[in-house]
């Protein structure tokens, strides 16, 4: 059994899933993603390193962190996830430059109940005011410990190389386009990419695709706009990669949004 529901306010989205044999494929996202699991463990490869986050365990993802899911066994999962906008994010904490979390999962007993409030007052349609105020006493649970303001940037080749991907995701993924201007063999790349990101650039570039049209849905709720502004053939080759990052559909995504 899947079941996968969304909503929005504001700047931040909710998810709360429930599954047993679902798998998240190697994705990331562009928010900070902050979840608490509520049954079950739940596995994910994340930096290398195997992890898992047994009952009200609290998950912490930085944006772009690649990670992948499931559940530890045929009992299935049941968890919350809020995906907070960098720039509100970074507003909330007082911080001008991006942050990194310092564990990718806490066990802290006040983090997770401001985690569970905000995410039953987004799902239940409470006010934009009361959100709010419950962020800041999210983010008020944080502590400089939990913060990491010195980490890796990216390769700046790896930097150009993104940019280039993400300003031309209508068309075909050119290797030799990105290599021509990064001054490097196409193995080079794939190799130097690989190491950096944990994803090949073909699947970042799909990544970034289908951010693209989850955030043209949220925008206009147009799906075959989205299709065709963000490049994909048709609904069915959107909807296989969106419901391998979010679980669910496309058209399934909109109807959460109404």
């Amino acid at each position: 059994m899947e079941k996968f529901i969304y909503k929005k306010s504001s700047d931040i989205t909710v998810l709360s899933a429930s599954f047993t044999d679902f798998a998240y494929k190697k994705h990331c996202h562009e928010e900070y993603a902050l979840g608490v699991t509520l049954r079950g463990i739940q596995q994910y490869n994340l930096g290398g390193s195997l992890h898992s986050s047994y009952e009200n365990g609290v998950m912490l993802f930085n944006p772009e962190q690649i990670h992948d899911g499931r559940a530890h066994d045929s009992t299935g999962l049941d968890y919350v996830m809020l995906y907070i906008e960098p720039k509100l994010f970074l507003e909330m904490l007082g911080k001008k430059d991006v942050v990194r979390f310092a564990s990718p999962i806490v066990y802290n007993q006040a983090l997770r109940n401001s985690i569970l409030n905000l995410s039953s007052a987004i799902l239940s349609g409470k006010g934009e005011s009361l959100c709010s105020e419950l962020l800041l006493s999210l983010v008020d649970n944080f502590n400089p410990t939990n913060i990491c303001t010195t980490y890796k940037n990216d390769n700046k080749l790896i930097k150009k190389a993104k940019e280039m991907i993400y300003s031309k995701l209508e068309n075909v993924l050119s290797l030799d386009e990105i290599c021509k201007e990064l001054a490097m063999s196409k193995f080079q790349f794939i190799r130097l990419f690989n190491t950096n990101i944990g994803i090949s650039p073909y699947q970042y570039f799909i990544f970034c695709k289908v951010n693209r049209a989850k955030q043209l849905l949220e925008k206009n709720k147009d799906i075959y706009a989205a299709i065709a502004e963000c490049g994909f053939v048709d609904l069915s080759h959107l909807n296989k990669h969106f419901k391998r990052i979010y679980g669910i559909t496309a058209f399934e995504y909109i109807s959460h949004l109404n």
